[in-house]
């Protein structure tokens, strides 16, 4: 796969500062138009259940407010599908959701939920919402992505950012082979979680991947660097991959 590896900027964590004291700042809009402005290519933005970030609201302002594409996170439910069909956003990515976790933790078990997702994938398909399953880079997942019809897979890298670099260049050549086998049966390939400035460059370099979201640590360098600078930093890391 050619062309400009995409950055999907999720901005869920600065609705998490804002809801840790309530009231509207910081404003997840303003910092997906900040986003925008260093050169992301996509917003990513997570509604989970018990809305402990992103809220319905930010969603409709997401919608009404942003020029860039909307990929919207969401638990296999249907109140969650019921809530992207109303929407209609550019996608849905469909991940694990816990109540008691502190972030999505491993992949979709899609090969196990297949009877489930097959309904989920169906009418998000039907309303024009590209469907994407966040899924462990395993030859299984894959197979069960490419039953389901999913025309998008976004590949867990939680396990490859944690590990030492040893153990970490066994699981790159994994997320590689399935990035591989997702291009040969029609899927495109997505990469996200725990990346950062130190662990990106082998993950971007993956010529079958199109896109990288990318959210927690560019919030958390924002800090330090403000948002503009920390979503730029990681597009021009990026871009000298490719």
């Amino acid at each position: 796969m050619s062309g400009k590896l995409r950055l999907g900027v999720n901005i869920d964590h600065v609705a998490t500062i804002r809801n840790a004291r309530g009231g509207d700042f910081p404003d997840p809009v303003r910092a997906a138009t900040l986003a925008a402005d260093a050169g992301a290519d996509g917003i990513t933005a997570h509604l989970r259940e018990d809305r402990r970030h992103i809220t319905d609201r930010d969603i409709d302002r997401l919608m009404a407010e942003i020029d860039l594409p909307l990929n919207l996170e969401m638990a296999a439910t249907e109140e969650m599908l019921e809530i992207a069909v109303a929407h209609r956003p550019h996608a849905a990515c469909i991940v694990p959701e816990k109540r008691e976790e502190r972030t999505t933790e491993g992949g979709l078990d899609a090969a196990g939920q297949r009877e489930h997702l097959a309904s989920l994938v169906e009418r998000l398909g039907a309303a024009g919402i590209r469907v994407s399953l966040f899924i462990e880079p395993t030859e299984q997942q894959v197979a069960a992505a490419v039953s389901l019809g999913a025309p998008v897979v976004e590949f867990h890298t939680g396990r490859y950012a944690h590990l030492d670099s040893e153990a970490r260049a066994t699981e790159l050549k994994r997320i590689a082979d399935c990035a591989a086998l997702a291009v040969k049966n029609g899927i495109e390939p997505h990469a996200g979680h725990g990346l950062t400035f130190d662990n990106v460059v082998p993950v971007a370099a993956i010529p079958q991947i199109a896109e990288l979201n990318i959210g927690h640590f560019l919030v958390g360098e924002a800090i330090f660097t403000g948002l503009y600078a920390s979503v730029r930093q990681m597009r021009e890391l990026m871009d000298s991959a490719r």
